[in-house]
């Protein structure tokens, strides 16, 4: 049974025996090779794609997991692998574009092929089709690994076991490389990644004859048995062992990205078992070809009943126009003496209407002529009345001043004039 867990994703050695793929006939050879060169692909596709190391690790990692519950033979290798690229780079939160990885995989696939390299256009169908395919690939991903997606790498702790050992410099580097070597393999899905880690210094510490101390046993300080560490040496020995791997064709589906893309259900096979049946027996391409036969006579049969119809309907017509030519040219000399009538109606209605037009316009401009006149004499009127108001003003200053003085003076000689009759009087 597969365990999984936040950080645990591991199998024993008798469940990848048992693995999917070897239920699918696929061989433990066929298998590697093709662990191996989906690895590869990751590797060199996130060198292109300028992704850093964790990166890769994680992606490898994911493609391991994934065919360890799917087989190869349902999921083609380089689609998986373009998937893995995808989401690794998400889950490092280092993200690269679909179009990216689609264009580096199809880049990479002409050259490992010999192919010509043609640039992969992003308004065709196959790039949608390919795009498409990622995707659902990546939610198979998720899907298999019940959205547990956390990776721990034996590269975090390569660095604190050689400090702690005391090895020189030079060892780091080389357990270093064994460390991305060994992504290529099962190992991390079988051990953890602490028991990697002291595998590959191990590995390291032998390549360069650094002795390690055995009195007490170095790697049980670091959480490890000696089994797991000689199981690590031997799958590393192994691996350096094989030669390059290759592409084997063992999916059903088609997952090339240079050629064209192949839908999951190819209605292609049918039509080859038709013509297979065909070929061999001729029984049934006979029959066939006799249906057809009498079809075509039947056809033919029709098309002539039809043709002698359409004569005989025609010859009267051609009677008719022989007996009385002049009746038609009459005819066409009317409709073509109303054609002109009727155009000329037609020229002299739109006339009126750009009369009416020019008319309604130049009314609108004297419109606007007259109010701007009607603005004017307004504005003139206003300021007239102005001048008018402070003329006024003025005048009705200068003429109180001499009323007042002769007001005094009505009253003085109002004054004078009593006096006198008083004087008269007495």
């Amino acid at each position: 049974m597969i365990y999984t867990a936040i950080d645990t994703f591991y199998l024993e050695e008798e469940q990848l025996i048992n693995s999917p793929s070897r239920k699918d006939g696929i061989d433990d050879d066929t298998e590697t090779t093709l662990r191996i060169y989906g690895c590869d692909l990751i590797q060199e596709s996130g060198i292109l794609l300028r992704l850093p190391q964790a990166v890769m690790a994680t992606g490898q990692v994911l493609f391991h997991r994934f065919y360890c519950k799917k087989s190869f033979v349902r999921f083609n290798v380089k689609r998986v692998a373009a998937s893995c690229v995808w989401l690794a780079s998400k889950l490092e939160e280092n993200p690269r574009k679909a179009r990216q990885v689609l264009i580096v995989f199809h880049r990479m696939e002409c050259r490992r092929e010999n192919l010509p390299i043609e640039h992969l256009d992003t308004s065709s169908k196959k790039y949608i089709d390919l795009k498409a395919d990622l995707i659902r690939t990546e939610r198979h991903l998720l899907k298999e690994m019940g959205f547990i997606c956390h990776v721990e790498h034996p590269h975090k702790f390569i660095s604190n076991y050689l400090a702690a050992l005391g090895t020189p410099a030079e060892l780091r580097q080389e357990a270093w490389n064994l460390a991305n070597d060994s992504l290529r393999t099962t190992l991390c899905v079988r051990f953890k990644s602490e028991v990697v880690a002291c595998g590959v210094v191990y590995v390291a510490a032998r390549r360069f004859q650094v002795p390690l101390p055995e009195n007490p046993p170095w790697w049980k300080a670091f959480d490890a048995d000696k089994a797991g560490i000689d199981e690590v040496c031997r799958v590393l020995a192994h691996l350096y062992s094989l030669p390059k791997a290759q592409y084997i064709p063992v999916c059903k589906e088609g997952g090339s990205f240079a050629t064209a893309h192949r839908s999951r259900d190819s209605p292609s096979l049918p039509a080859s078992k038709e013509g297979s049946v065909n070929e061999d027996t001729g029984t049934p391409g006979n029959q066939e070809a006799a249906k057809e036969a009498v079809k075509k006579a039947a056809l033919d049969k029709l098309k002539d009943s039809k043709k002698s119809d359409d004569d005989s309907k025609s010859m009267p017509s051609e009677g008719e126009s022989k007996e009385e030519p002049g009746k038609t040219d009459h005819r066409t000399d009317a409709g073509g003496e109303k054609n002109k009538g009727r155009e000329r109606d037609r020229g002299r209605d739109r006339e009126r209407e750009r009369d009416k037009e020019r008319l309604k316009s130049r009314e609108r401009d004297r419109g606007r002529e007259s109010d701007r006149e009607r603005e004017q004499d307004d504005f003139e009127r206003d300021r007239e009345k102005s001048k008018e108001r402070s003329h006024r003003s003025r005048d009705k200053g200068h003429s109180e001043k001499p009323k007042h003085h002769s007001s005094r003076d009505r009253d003085y000689q109002s004054y004078s004039s009593r006096e006198k009759d008083r004087r008269r009087h007495h």
